[in-house]
């Protein structure tokens, strides 16, 4: 079930704006904060939809989807006294920022219950599906699916996956392409496995919900890895994307032995809270109240510390919409997932670019209350940024990639003490991904305290800052240089290969000497997500 929307352009406006002598300063992000600057004459502003409307009834919405299956009977036609059911679900990695009560997981959760009571089903577990992230504490699983469900399942019937329990998953097989097959034990003997996803990008859903969210390293091992990721068009792009074809045969492997009913849902593009309307407005669009708005935040948010800047900047919850509910077999169920996905996101852009700016904020699918570190700003940029498109990247081959965020040489030592050690131990002897991986990734993923914090604590997996490196592998091949405006830690930026200039006005100048002067500037104007289509 889909909300109603348009396609093509919203409102009768062009989402690219060149920039005039007369244009006001445009709004950046940057980090826990944002900034405004003016650009050159001529820069094109890529902007983002607007919101679809949204679905109105939610809960309706949710049953009618299970319901009217894509591919399947049924969810009631399904289920039977005795059997064994799994409820899988997505992790603090979705959405971002995150949603306010009741999140769109617990609302799915509760009426898949109803229905499983109603059908006499008791062996009922959920299972939050982190592969190697780290755990989500009892706080996100209760916000995820409620009070009433956390109440009734928590601790013994709700819980992580732990894909180091040596007890806990099982090796299904391997694909056509020798890949193996490991999932959660749990899942695999149900009688039925439920996945409730969130689809924020078209990264995200179908044969990557399952075959790598109730994963172990064994499996995830074969697709993100250097040699994947270098030669992947574009995992935003799912249709050409190599990443896609290995979730693929995985996911091949997994229907053999599983029955699942997938349950997808995607949303619009009201990424802030009303109070913080501004940040996704165009700036030539902003009223008094959105100036004021704006001051008071950026004045704000500049004057407090560190961690009290971290909370504030995340205190307040996005205002997402809900524009589809899918349910069924996988890959019906995702095929009409990403059309949905697409009429949010798409923006229809001519050309590339020789120079791109990127405005970064600390939200981030791996720093969910938390810190984003110099690995996540490599990740984030030449990993999530740079692929936000389908055919060809927004900038051309060689160009170069302006960033504007603080780039502090600071961790969170809980979440990510591997990632500590990979920035201070190993970039420094090399940035080469196949080298890390030839060399370290191995003792990193089977490193024996790594291993103890992933499962006991709230760290993510030892390999996993590795991942994140390979994951801008393309990004990084492409880009003939980065330029970081102003970073706090100018040895962070240039560990990680950045050239380190005082103001964008530097940057833009620096980037025309690389470029050739008559070089063509692009400003991403992001967030919200959009998705670049370029011939």
């Amino acid at each position: 079930m889909s909300g109603s929307t348009s396609s093509g352009q919203r409102n009768g406006r062009s989402n690219i704006h060149t920039v005039t002598a007369d244009d006001p300063p445009f709004l950046f992000h940057r980090g826990e904060g944002f900034e405004r600057h003016r650009l050159p004459v001529g820069t094109d502003v890529i902007y983002a939809n607007p919101p679809l409307r949204p679905i109105p009834d939610r809960k309706a919405a949710v049953e009618h989807a299970i319901d009217h299956p894509l591919g399947v009977d049924p969810l009631d036609a399904q289920l039977k006294p005795g059997m064994k059911v799994t409820i899988a679900f997505d992790d603090v990695s979705l959405p971002l920022p995150r949603m306010p009560r009741p999140d769109i997981r617990q609302t799915i959760i509760e009426v898949v219950l109803d229905r499983l009571d109603r059908a006499g089903v008791t062996d009922i577990e959920l299972i939050c599906a982190i592969c190697l992230h780290r755990r989500c504490t009892p706080a996100e699983l209760k916000h995820f699916v409620g009070p009433a469900v956390f109440k009734r399942f928590w601790p013994d019937r709700l819980y992580n996956h732990d894909a180091e329990d040596p007890d806990g998953n099982v090796h299904l097989g391997t694909t056509e392409a020798g890949e193996d097959v490991e999932l959660n034990r749990r899942a695999v003997e149900s009688d039925l496995l439920i996945y409730v996803n969130i689809n924020l990008a078209t990264m995200d859903g179908g044969h990557k919900s399952v075959p790598v969210g109730l994963a172990t390293y064994k499996s995830v091992r074969h697709h993100h890895n250097p040699q994947t990721m270098r030669h992947e068009s574009s995992y935003m792009d799912p249709p050409r994307s190599i990443f896609h074809r290995s979730c693929e045969r995985m996911g091949d492997v997994v229907r053999k032995h599983m029955m699942i009913f997938t349950i997808e849902t995607t949303l619009n593009g009201d990424t802030f809270h009303p109070l913080l309307g501004y940040l996704q407005k165009r700036e030539h669009d902003w009223g008094l109240m959105d100036h004021m708005g704006y001051h008071i935040g950026h004045i704000g948010l500049k004057l407090l510390p560190g961690a009290l800047k971290r909370k504030a900047y995340n205190a307040l919850p996005a205002a997402y919409g809900l524009t589809g509910v899918h349910a069924g077999e996988t890959e019906a169920v995702h095929k009409a997932t990403l059309v949905n996905v697409n009429e949010q996101q798409i923006v229809s852009v001519p050309r590339q670019h020789d120079i791109v700016i990127l405005g970064l904020p600390s939200i981030g699918p791996y720093n969910v209350n938390s810190i984003l570190n110099p690995i996540l700003v490599q990740c984030l940029a030449l990993g999530y940024f740079f692929n936000f498109y389908r055919y060809r990247p927004l900038i051309r081959k060689g160009g170069a990639l302006i960033i504007l965020h603080p780039i502090e040489d600071k961790f969170h030592m809980v979440h990510h003490p591997s990632y500590y050690d990979f920035w201070n131990d190993l970039i420094p002897q090399t940035r080469d991904p196949a080298e890390l991986e030839r060399r370290f990734e191995k003792s990193y993923a089977e490193n024996e305290r790594y291993l103890h914090l992933y499962r006991t604590s709230y760290a993510y997996h030892g390999v996993h800052p590795f991942y994140m490196w390979y994951w801008g592998a393309h990004g990084a091949d492409h880009v003939g240089k980065v330029f970081a405006v102003k970073p706090q830690s100018s040895m962070a930026a240039r560990r990680l290969g950045y050239e380190v200039t005082p103001s964008l006005d530097t940057a833009i100048h620096q980037a025309r000497d690389f470029c050739g002067s008559s070089a063509s500037v692009c400003y991403f104007h992001y967030p919200p997500i959009l998705l670049c289509d370029i011939p």
